[in-house]
């Protein structure tokens, strides 16, 4: 890490800078390990700013952030298990800087329960902007804080798992190891499925969602869309809300 003029400056000052105002004016940064490998992560008074894999972590997050890094003795209370398990309980985050769409992105993105996935077109209806889907593509791809706010929850509706910050291998590695079954939902899309509905409860889900994976074969019907399964006597599950739309 290089220094900062900044941290240069206050470094030349007769006293020590109490640490109320450093931790108002830079950021900490720790390495951590992770399920996909050791990543760098930085925090600053308002909570968790950035999480970063790689090479060029310093650059990455001036060029993004504008504040100086200093070194932290420790990991902040809490990062460890919500990495592993995607549950903030508690930790906060710093998303200051992001656009009104941005967060609206990622608070829908916290709400998809690990093992499950959403397509991109489930974030932009539940934002209240159905035809948003590509910026909602963008906005996951600028996701600060993977891992935490889990992005790689969001897959394409054609079965391919789409984009992910980290790269595909990481992002099936993360969904294989939370329990999704990617080869059935390649399968289920190949034959133009991705709803799943029960004769039993008149209920219609996300092949993921946890009320689906307890349909047995005998009472399971798949849709090419809600509407379809709408017209077919079902409604949607209150529990992963499927949006009305049609999956691309």
């Amino acid at each position: 890490m290089t220094q900062d003029p900044l941290l240069t400056g206050l470094a030349a000052l007769a006293a020590e800078p109490p640490e109320s105002l450093l931790d108002r004016i830079a950021a900490r940064w720790v390495r951590v390990p992770a399920p996909i490998g050791e990543l760098t992560v930085a925090y600053t008074d308002h909570g968790i700013a950035y999480v970063h894999a790689g090479d060029g972590f310093t650059q990455a997050f001036r060029e993004r952030f504008g504040r100086p890094l200093l070194p932290a003795a420790r990991p902040p209370a809490g990062l460890l298990p919500a990495l592993r398990t995607g549950r903030l309980s508690g930790l906060r985050l710093d998303l200051r800087g992001l656009s009104d769409f941005q967060r609206a992105v990622l608070e829908a993105t916290r709400a998809i329960p690990r093992g499950e996935v959403r397509p991109y077109s489930w974030i932009a209806a539940r934002i209240g902007s159905p035809r948003a889907v590509r910026a909602v593509g963008t906005a996951l791809g600028r996701n600060p804080v993977p891992l935490l706010i889990p992005c790689h929850r969001v897959t394409r509706s054609d079965g391919a798992v789409g984009d992910y910050v980290f790269g595909t291998t990481a992002k099936e590695r993360l969904l294989l190891a939370e329990g999704v079954d990617l080869d059935r939902l390649r399968g289920l899309a190949g034959e133009r499925v991705f709803y799943l509905a029960s004769d039993t409860t008149g209920v219609v889900c996300f092949p993921t969602c946890h009320n689906a994976r307890r349909i047995t074969p005998a009472h399971r019907h798949g849709f090419r869309s809600v509407a379809q399964a709408r017209a077919a006597g079902y409604r949607p599950c209150r529990t992963c809300r499927p949006a009305e739309d049609v999956p691309a």
